[in-house]
């Protein structure tokens, strides 16, 4: 510990003027670890840094009924049912009520995330061991925007950046916070700077206290009176505010606004389709998770897989883009001179949200070019002179079948178990396609 304290003093440009504590350094033990967890057994059930003070009973429970679920602060339950404006509303009735907010300091001058290429390895010397290469250098201006800074060093030959729990993280939050800074100033620029400020101050907290009990409830608030719609007004400038923020509630407004947009323009979407590539299994994705500088489309044991794409959720969104880009590509078929799987796509619109285990899937709307209505699909249905049910329905049959080639269920289950008895058996998920054979030279010059 001693030797690396002084090593990162003597090589690190922000940690030269530190002083190293012989003191505390010989209270440490020689061998594990430096903190110590005193293990205490509790009596409740309870975890006394979430408990409300006026929670005065001993331990959470029911003895009948369903088990309730509690989870106190803004991810509650109590939010969870309620509108973007319901909830835009309860935030600025507490903020203009000078209701409590956290914050967090440790030095008298907060550091500041512009330009200030030493905040990073300041506050990770493990990835800057010599306190060079931040972001935000004068050498970079103009040259090297922030973001492809931090694309950059997420690329990483040896993938520490990668594999580091912290930095993707606060990569992501700074520039949530810019947008959101760069929002508000922009909002609230001069000659718009009045407007807000007065509506601000002039606010009604008896109207915006009625307002948010009203959209609570549930209650579609449509503003009336002026002071109705000054409240609203006030939650339209953090609406243009938050717009900009990636992941924000506003953004995925705009998102429904833009679905909506289409469906208006081609009508209703021919296919939702779910896409869920498996990236603890595919050799791409491992191969972006490992540090290997030769791609070998080898399967690894189970447990390497599993830690390589835990260690590493940077690779398994490199794999999940890739994927989605080939299948909009290729089975799509968009700006290709072929078509697609599913016809010629006039229009597509996919979001991505996490699983369960944290990994990537997409949700994807498709419009094919000069497909039926679902009026049209009825209409033709209905009528008895068309033969467009009987077709339609035989392609229903055809498509959504549970069987087997070689047996039913039964008897496939009880093949595969006799052939896992076998020494030669090996897992079909755990095999790769064989090849497709190379391209005859001979044949090809004899035509």
């Amino acid at each position: 510990m001693f030797n690396a304290l002084c090593w990162l003093k003597l090589n690190h440009v922000d940690y030269y003027d530190c002083e190293i504590s012989d003191k505390n350094l010989a209270s440490y033990p020689d061998e594990g670890p430096l903190v110590f967890v005193d293990y205490h057994p509790s009596s409740s059930n309870k975890f006394p840094e979430s408990t409300s003070v006026h929670d005065i009973e001993e331990e959470d429970g029911t003895t009948e009924g369903p088990c309730p679920f509690i989870v106190h602060g803004i991810t509650g339950e109590e939010l969870s049912t309620k509108t973007m404006k319901t909830i835009k509303a309860i935030a600025l009735r507490h903020l203009t009520s000078e209701g409590k907010i956290l914050a967090i300091g440790h030095a008298e001058t907060p550091e500041s995330i512009y330009g200030n290429p030493q905040l990073f390895p300041s506050m990770l010397p493990w990835l800057f061991p010599y306190g060079l290469g931040g972001i935000g250098q004068i050498e970079h201006k103009r040259k090297l925007s922030n973001m492809m800074h931090k694309r950059h060093l997420l690329m990483y030959y040896d993938k520490r950046f990668q594999k580091d729990p912290h930095f993707p993280l606060i990569a992501f939050n700074h520039e949530q916070m810019k947008e959101s800074t760069t929002a508000g100033y922009l909002t609230a620029e001069k000659r718009s700077f009045r407007d807000i400020t007065d509506r601000l101050m002039n606010v009604n907290m008896e109207v915006l206290s009625d307002l948010t009990k009203r959209m609570t409830e549930g209650e579609r608030v449509k503003p009336e009176t002026d002071e109705e719609k000054l409240c609203f007004k006030l939650i339209n400038d953090l609406d243009h505010v938050n717009g900009h923020v990636p992941g924000s509630i506003t953004q995925k407004k705009y998102m429904r606004n833009e679905i909506w947009s289409l469906i208006s323009y081609f009508g209703a979407p021919s296919w939702f389709i779910t896409f869920s590539p498996a990236d603890n299994m595919h050799p791409i994705s491992l191969y972006f998770a490992d540090t290997q500088e030769t791609f070998r489309p080898e399967l690894r044991p189970e447990n390497e897989r599993y830690r390589l794409i835990a260690e590493n959720p940077v690779a398994g969104a490199r794999f999940f883009h890739l994927m989605v880009v080939m299948f909009i590509k290729h089975v799509l078929g968009v700006n290709q001179e072929h078509p697609g799987l599913y016809g010629e796509t006039a229009a597509y619109y996919a979001t991505v949200e996490q699983q369960g285990r944290l990994t990537l899937h997409l949700h994807m709307l498709l419009w094919i070019l000069n497909s039926l209505s679902p009026q049209e699909i009825r209409d033709r249905i209905m009528d008895p002179n068309s033969d467009f049910q009987k077709k339609i329905v035989e392609y229903l049959e055809s498509v959504h079948v549970g069987e087997f080639m070689t047996g039913t269920m039964d008897e496939v289950k009880e093949q595969v178990q006799e052939n896992m008895k076998t020494q030669e058996y090996r897992d079909p998920t755990q095999t790769l396609p064989d090849a497709p054979p190379g391209t005859c030279r001979l044949r090809l010059q004899q035509m």
